[in-house]
């Protein structure tokens, strides 16, 4: 077949390089050169076309053939492909069913800790807050008393100054001379005892008031540490550390 279209190219170049008649768009042609040329064309189309034609002959049966086993093996992948699915599904169901069991399991123990830590950190909180209430009784116990104690030495230093102021003040009145000077006398002993009993009950006042803050930042605190148990147990953080809270 290589030898036709070479023998057609040097057709083509003879034409083109052929002289030309004037005033015509005829040339001139070496006549034996062309038939020889037109011969080995015809001498190689020949075996050409008859495989041509084989190929031709034999088209159909190849594509049937082809088509056959297409179908062949189109049908044996289904059927592999129906395998693999059913053997994945049931593996998959397996691995389906193992995930779950193992997910019970999991939040069955969760649960349990969960369960757990709310009633370790329900008994420590109840202890916190019954140590608390047992701090705030000594406190207030503690400062009720001394309140009574300084209360009592205050009545008793205002009640021992007025009645020196009084008896000062009758011993002034029985000298007429010194009337006017006993009862200056006597109004300052009562200011100076009124002003005593006032600053006895200012400090009373004092120390209460500094008790009972000190109690009040001990009840934050253990507030502040029951919050903070309640939080983490909220958070899932675990149960906290309530005694170490309430020792600082």
């Amino acid at each position: 077949m290589y030898r036709v279209f070479e023998a057609l190219d040097e057709l083509v170049a003879i034409v083109e390089e052929a002289r030309g008649i004037p005033p015509t768009r005829s040339c001139i042609v070496p006549r034996g050169d062309v038939l020889d040329l037109l011969d080995d064309v015809r001498d190689a189309l020949p075996g050409e076309l008859d495989d041509a034609q084989d190929v031709l002959d034999h088209r159909d049966k190849i594509v049937t053939d082809a088509r056959t086993g297409a179908e062949a093996t189109v049908t044996s992948a289904n059927e592999q492909a129906a395998q693999t699915i059913e053997s994945a599904r049931e593996e998959a169901d397996r691995i389906l069913a193992d995930a779950k069991a193992h997910a019970d399991r999991m939040v069955a123990e969760a649960s349990a800790h969960a369960d757990h830590l709310v009633a370790t950190a329900q008994a420590e909180a109840d202890r916190v807050v019954a140590d608390g209430n047992a701090e705030y009784e000594a406190v207030t116990g503690r400062a009720r008393a001394e309140s009574e104690r300084m209360i009592e030495a205050g009545k008793a230093s205002y009640e021992r100054s007025v009645a020196e102021g009084r008896a000062e003040q009758e011993r002034l009145v029985s000298q007429t001379e010194v009337v006017r000077a006993a009862h200056a006398e006597s109004a300052r002993l009562v200011d100076a005892a009124t002003e005593e009993a006032d600053r006895t009950r200012d400090e009373c006042d004092h120390y209460v008031d500094s008790t009972l803050a000190q109690f009040e930042e001990t009840l934050n605190s253990t507030l502040r540490t029951v919050r903070g148990g309640r939080h983490q147990l909220r958070t899932g953080a675990g149960a906290p550390d309530y005694a170490a809270d309430y020792r600082r």
